[in-house]
């Protein structure tokens, strides 16, 4: 069997579809998949042993430039690379009219996704073959997972959901020497940030502990406040520049882990590590921390300057002992 998945972005949506194809490699030991996926990601799926091929896209970057005679060779060539081959099955896990109207209808095989009800731009039904209602009171992972389960006509499994890729990592993971925490301080949104002086206080409280703390960044602004979060203190660690994988390997030999929302939160979930995850507006029942290991603290009041370092700090110190 011959699955293809769209599902193109963002980084924790991408992770969060990874369960689905754990479930149906389950149900059917020879079910291969082939996924669509924007650029900026593309690796993620390599870890699964679902995933045969990879076929990238950047509608992102295409639709600064969308009639540039180079990006309508991209496009054209994207195209092709989708029709090469003919599907069992082209499920858009994405649930948008950019994933139905410009990938899913150009692919050859029966198209599957959501009902008018049950995904977020109703219209992308239209391209779709056959419809399903998914609950979208539940954990976005769970919806994938059921999406999956109805479009390829399998059981869904009761059992919590297997992102499928820690061995992938582990088999390759570097001897653990030291034990120490990784601060995932960076979201994109300001409205998920913890405020700097509450980062700072939790750095400051954890001196008597002698455990490093590893800071990595993505964003030039990213750096520049692992830097600030680091002045001054010789067992906080600002990390050089690295590849996805590269920090996936940080995060399994971390102690634990304090982060705010963000799609290396959800990684460091796909990979069970021990993780705090901060809260404020998300709605973390739809699409907070899933797995096994995770803390949710969150706030009441949507705001993220009422989490204290103080909270926190007891919460790292029973995952310390």
């Amino acid at each position: 069997m011959l699955v293809l998945m769209i599902k193109t972005s963002s980084m924790g949506d991408v992770i969060h579809s990874l369960p689905a194809l754990t479930d149906a490699r389950l149900a059917f030991p020879n079910m291969h998949c082939e996924w669509v996926i924007e650029e900026n990601f593309s690796e993620i799926p390599t870890w699964h042993p679902a995933v045969s091929h990879v076929i990238p896209v950047a509608i992102r970057r295409w639709r600064k430039n969308w009639f540039k005679n180079l990006i309508r060779k991209e496009r054209i060539n994207f195209k092709h690379a989708l029709q090469y081959r003919s599907y069992d099955a082209v499920i858009d896990a994405q649930g948008l009219i950019k994933s139905a109207a410009l990938i899913s209808r150009f692919a050859t095989g029966t198209k599957h996704g959501g009902d008018i009800y049950s995904i977020r731009e109703p219209v992308a039904s239209w391209w779709y073959d056959k419809r399903y209602a998914i609950n979208k009171n539940q954990h976005a992972v769970q919806r994938i997972r059921s999406l999956f389960a109805k479009s390829l006509n399998y059981t869904l499994p009761t059992t919590i959901g297997d992102y499928g890729i820690l061995q992938h990592f582990k088999k390759n993971q570097p001897i653990k020497t030291n034990d120490y925490l990784v601060f995932l301080h960076a979201t994109t949104k300001d409205k998920k940030q913890w405020p700097e002086m509450h980062w700072r206080t939790l750095i400051n409280s954890l001196q008597p502990e002698r455990v490093m703390i590893k800071l990595p960044w993505g964003t030039h602004n990213e750096f520049l406040r692992a830097q600030r979060l680091a002045q001054g203190l010789s067992y906080v660690e600002v990390l050089p520049k690295l590849m996805l994988k590269e920090i996936a390997h940080i995060l399994i030999g971390a102690k634990a882990i304090v982060s705010v929302d963000t799609g290396l939160s959800q990684l460091a979930a796909a990979l069970n590590c021990p993780n705090i995850t901060l809260y404020g507006p998300t709605n973390v029942d739809l699409i907070g921390g899933y797995g096994h290991n995770q803390i949710s603290v969150l706030s009441l009041q949507k705001n993220m300057a009422e989490i204290s370092p103080q909270k926190i700090q007891l919460i790292l110190k029973q995952l310390l002992i």
